[in-house]
């Protein structure tokens, strides 16, 4: 592995989501996990810039960090989690077997990391700069996949109006 600037930089931001990742499920607020978790979601947004996805990174934030992160905070927010008690738990079967399955997990995508790295994969393909961007994705979305994309924007469309219909039910 050459250790270009962009390398470099996939290596810093990667290692910044791992720690916000580790950091989000240890905090004991959910305002901080969430909060660290819009991290995660830059730093991941970063490293697909950094891979030449443009329209994938974009769609990270402004979904992810966007609206999921909107909704999780209304979550939390209505849950009014005001008791402090209630968030701590005691070592269990079931944190101890996350911690086993979480190391077991870390350790094969360690040796995954390192074969991907040092032996086999030298240079990305020549095409696969093209793949992430929005010239390419629309050219897809609107050739190849023009049908299915029509019936999920029909499905859309019923679940519109089907919630409408419902709320005006309520309200009536």
């Amino acid at each position: 592995m050459q250790f270009t600037f962009e390398n470099i930089l996939t290596i810093i931001f990667g290692a910044a989501a791992v720690a916000s990742a580790i950091i989000m499920v240890t905090r004991r607020s959910p305002i901080n996990s969430a909060l660290f978790l819009i991290v995660n979601f830059f730093c991941v947004s970063a490293i697909y810039l950094l891979l030449r996805a443009q329209f994938i990174a974009i769609i990270q934030i402004l979904v992810y960090a966007g609206a999921i992160m909107v909704l999780f905070l209304f979550v939390i927010m209505l849950l009014n989690l005001t008791d402090e008690s209630k968030l701590t738990e005691n070592i269990s079967f079931k944190k101890l077997t996350a911690i086993i399955l979480s190391v077991l997990l870390f350790t094969v995508l360690s040796i995954t990391t390192y074969f991907a790295f040092f032996t086999k994969y030298t240079e990305i393909n020549k095409s696969a700069e093209a793949l992430g961007t929005v010239e390419s994705i629309g050219n897809e979305l609107y050739t190849n996949f023009s049908f299915p994309f029509e019936v999920v924007s029909f499905i859309l469309l019923a679940a519109i109006v089907g919630a409408i219909v419902l709320a005006k039910k309520k309200f009536d």
